[in-house]
């Protein structure tokens, strides 16, 4: 009989993986970097070890929803006072500040542990084709 393996941190192999959101589905896209981030792709996944890669999305702002979303669905925040829920349309967030709308929606799919705010941090969003991060860039997938 096989004993599980568990990987420690110091053993994980860390890739850098490009997805275009162009013309994609805002939902499918980030179930794919969730999944990356993740590291549930990879046969030595552990659940307790941030064993996921890199994920760069570029064309942020190309990607598609379905329905009325871009009008109806809203983002709220509260600062803890009274008074102070302030409320921004998906469209609006989408135009001015994409990279923040992705980490909002990543953020929901990955543990809500000190794992999850170490795997978030390895997304990176661009709201163009290019991205500063052509050196390390090993892999592409999502074409």
């Amino acid at each position: 009989m096989k004993a599980t393996i568990a990987i420690k941190p110091s053993e994980v192999k860390r890739e850098w993986i490009v997805l275009d959101a162009a013309g994609k589905r805002f939902g499918r896209v980030l179930t794919e970097a969730a999944t990356l981030l993740r590291g549930k792709h990879k046969p030595y996944y552990t659940p307790n070890v941030d064993c996921g890669d890199f994920v760069i999305i570029i064309n942020a702002d190309k990607v598609e929803f379905s329905g009325n979303k871009l009008e109806a669905k809203q983002y709220h925040r509260h600062s803890g006072y009274f008074g102070s829920v302030k409320s921004e349309k998906l469209g609006d967030l989408l135009k001015n500040n994409p990279a923040k709308l992705y980490k909002l929606a990543a953020r929901g799919m990955l543990p809500k542990t000190t794992l999850g705010k170490e795997m978030i941090k390895k997304l990176k969003v661009y709201a163009g084709a290019e991205h500063p991060h052509t050196a390390q860039v090993t892999k592409s997938e999502g074409k």
